[in-house]
């Protein structure tokens, strides 16, 4: 079984597809229904995260997201548990990041 990526409140974590290596394309309402997972200091690896994966990006708002295999990473506003994957393929383009820093296309357990 792949791990699934979270915060160290064991919050999932996703990709948005449209997203660009190290760019971030969710913004506005976007950024509201997928809140970026921001950071003011080098992010920290937990448990079974590839240290070497972990990196930042800086938005156009001059605030800082953390990326994972050069993926921005977010939150869903719909996830009000940890565990929950609820922003799993929503749309066809939010998918939950696995510990290898690949989308997972099936269904996160």
């Amino acid at each position: 079984m792949r791990e699934v990526l979270v915060d160290a409140r064991g919050r999932t974590l996703y990709l948005y597809t449209p997203d660009g290596k190290n760019k971030s394309t969710c913004y506005g309402g976007c950024a509201k229904a997928w809140p970026p997972l921001l950071t003011t200091a080098k992010p920290r690896a937990g448990a079974g995260v590839k240290k070497s994966l972990l990196g930042v990006t800086m938005r156009t708002d001059g605030k800082h997201q953390v990326t994972y295999a050069g993926h921005p990473l977010y939150f869903f506003a719909s996830d009000t548990k940890a565990g929950q994957t609820n922003g799993q393929d929503v749309g066809g383009v939010w998918y939950v990041v696995s510990s290898a820093g690949k989308k997972l296309e099936k269904q996160a357990t």
